[in-house]
């Protein structure tokens, strides 16, 4: 049964009050979200959110996501009025006080902190409600798999115009229309406001028609009307279908900026507030302060007492793991292969041992093979299934693979062509701010793709994922080194990436897997035939390279040793006396060669150290053919060192 109104009115005072005293303590932040969204939030999780206050990780709670992010002294006040929190974890006055300093959790955007409550990482427009689709699919899996817990719960994601305006809202609604997530609930700030000015500068678009024809059932409120709201939401409960509530909100209620784009983004002012305190009844004379009252029917919220937490992803033993791709040696090693085929067969091998893998890609299947033949394809009423079809869509497979790592214990893959990183780099960022368990499998990794051409081949990319803090990028040389990288990635607690290649390549190693190669970054593949005058450093298929130049200076008496680097961050990691080892710091004479952009390479190479690669754009034409046009050759290696000796 729904409240009285007088009674939504002071809990939603009680948020509005905090909201605006954390931005105005900050002199930073974002009042006019939260100044128009407590009536909803307000109703929302005081009679719908299924959340225990001492165990914010319990696994049958419903999720509350805030996609419009900047909206975060709205969480947070909430988060404090509810005592949502762990032990050691409840959220304090002293916490919204220091909101956007230095050191607390109270960031000026939500940061994922599953003891705080905080479900995911939000800011970047749209990235919050395509997660929550991830987290919604998840739960929808895991109750078609026989977990009770996950039947009824629900996940309620704030959006506001500018999430609906990005285009992974088009793409992460699609999917969710299309396998009928009824579990998901989607709530519409809709202000009409966005920073220029009215929406209607930018945006003539029918929301309720866009959503209607992606599959929602489409329900309207006004935002600042207790039964509207309420109804909206017990109407929601009861759908076959994702739900979309537009929320009518004045941005900035109650003040003299209300229904302007000033409400946006900067403090109120003294002012302002001063008018606040005394114009709105129960709004508290002194900041940081909560009537007793409402302190108290807020703390009654949520009250269930379950305790059993979300489960977290486990990785398989390494050695049950090790045993599989052991057996599928024979298989890898039969004949050469692009190390896309090989990322296949240890797929295969990996997949039954692995229930809570979940795989997918961009509409490129036939290309990245990601798909195993026991993976069953995951479809609305199907969703026990552990393969994906996302289409076209990278900005969303990367949010959603998020949202299933963070729902958990989901180990999420998906894959496309490494060009097209470019479309879910955003995605990529967050979880490598999150440490979320997912691997992203990029093929067709240079312009050894051939005939697609520059727009296709990958120039960049590789020294755009090194760059990307908290990322490990494993290029492997050949099937042996593909398997090892997989062992790495089941093993990797954050993100992964494997860069495979479209073309096939020679196996380099005997057919055994170490755990001193792949799994340490860098190691020696060939080592010298007499005192040590050089080294040649390579990733991926040009490894081989790296053997052919070697091979041609051995015949001159040049003495120079090969080192295959699949992963920079893994080398990093290791002792200096083993990288020295690797790379000795009285050896100069270094050449490195990747089909990718230099930059970064003289960290290894050295100052006076040569890189042979690419400094422009690719072409069409046969892989051979580009890599000799291109100078990315044995013989270009091999004058690169002669020139350093």
């Amino acid at each position: 049964m729904p409240r009285f109104s007088q009674e939504y009115q002071q809990l939603a005072t009680a948020v509005r009050a905090l909201a605006v005293d954390q931005v105005e303590a900050a002199q930073s932040g974002h009042p006019g979200a939260p100044l128009g969204f407590a009536d909803v939030a307000t109703v929302l999780w005081a009679d719908f959110l299924k959340f225990n206050p001492d165990c914010p990780t319990w696994a049958g709670r419903d999720r509350f996501i805030l996609s419009n992010g900047h909206a975060s002294a709205l969480q947070y006040a909430l988060l404090y009025l509810t005592n949502l929190g762990a032990p050691g974890h409840k959220p304090t006055l002293d916490d919204l006080r220091h909101f956007r300093q230095l050191g607390h959790w109270t960031a000026g955007h939500p940061e994922a902190d599953h003891p705080r409550g905080v479900e995911t990482t939000t800011g970047p427009l749209g990235q919050g409600l395509a997660t929550a689709v991830g987290m919604a699919l998840a739960d929808q899996r895991a109750a078609a798999q026989g977990d009770t817990t996950q039947t009824q719960r629900k996940t309620y994601v704030v959006v506001g115009d500018g999430c609906l305006m990005e285009g992974l809202s088009h793409e992460a609604l699609e999917l969710a229309g299309h396998w009928r997530l009824h579990n998901l609930v989607v709530l519409f700030d809709d202000n009409g406001i966005s920073i220029d000015g009215p929406t209607a500068l930018a945006v003539s678009t029918d929301h309720s028609a866009r959503l209607a024809a992606y599959g929602f059932t489409v329900l309207t409120c006004d935002g600042h009307h207790y039964a509207s709201i309420y109804a909206a939401l017990q109407a929601a409960q009861a759908s076959d279908k994702p739900v979309f509530i537009r929320c009518k909100t004045h941005i900035g209620w109650g003040t003299s900026r209300q229904d302007l784009a000033k409400a946006h983004g900067e403090p109120l002012g003294a002012e302002i507030v001063a008018q606040l305190r005394q114009q709105q009844p129960g709004w508290p004379a002194e900041p940081f302060t909560v009537d007793p009252t409402a302190l108290a029917l807020w703390r009654a919220c949520g009250t269930a007492t379950h305790t059993t937490p979300q489960q977290a992803y486990t990785p398989p033993a390494q050695a049950d793991l090790h045993a599989a791709l052991a057996a599928v040696l024979p298989a890898l090693t039969a004949s050469a292969m692009a190390t896309r085929k090989a990322s296949q067969i240890c797929l295969g091998a990996l997949q039954p041992l692995v229930p809570s893998l979940v795989l997918g890609s961009a509409d490129l299947t036939p290309s990245n093979l990601v798909n195993p033949p026991a993976a069953k394809p995951l479809q609305a009423g199907q969703y026990q299934g552990q393969y994906l079809h996302y289409g076209v869509r990278e900005h969303a497979m990367g949010a959603v693979m998020n949202g299933l790592a963070l729902a958990g214990p989901t180990w999420a893959v998906g894959a496309t062509f490494l060009s097209f990183l470019d479309y879910l780099k955003p995605a990529l960022r967050l979880s490598a701010l999150m440490r979320t368990k997912v691997t992203y499998v990029f093929t067709h990794d240079s312009i050894g793709l051939g005939e697609d051409g520059p727009t296709h081949q990958p120039i960049e990319h590789l020294a755009m994922l090194r760059a990307i803090p908290g990322v490990l990028t494993l290029r492997p040389a050949d099937a042996i080194e593909t398997a090892e990288a997989w062992l790495v990635a089941a093993a990797h607690p954050g993100p992964t990436v494997l860069v495979l290649s479209r073309q096939n390549v020679s196996l380099l190693r005997t057919p055994a897997l170490k755990p001193d190669t792949v799994a340490c970054g860098g190691y020696i593949l060939q080592p010298e035939a007499g005192p040590l005058q050089g080294v040649f450093i390579a990733t991926g298929s040009e490894v081989t390279l790296a053997l052919a130049a070697q091979a041609e200076l051995s015949q001159r008496g040049i003495h120079t040793r090969v080192v295959s680097l699949p992963s920079w961050e893994l080398f990093r990691q290791q002792p200096a006396a083993y990288r020295h080892h690797i790379l000795p710091p009285t050896c100069t004479a270094r050449v490195a060669i990747e089909a990718a952009h230099a930059l970064g390479w003289h960290e290894w190479v050295g100052a006076t150290g040569r890189v042979v690669g690419m400094t422009t754009f690719g072409a069409s034409g046969k892989a051979a053919d580009l890599y000799q046009h291109f100078g990315i050759t044995a013989a270009a290696a091999a004058q690169a060192m002669e020139a350093q000796l």
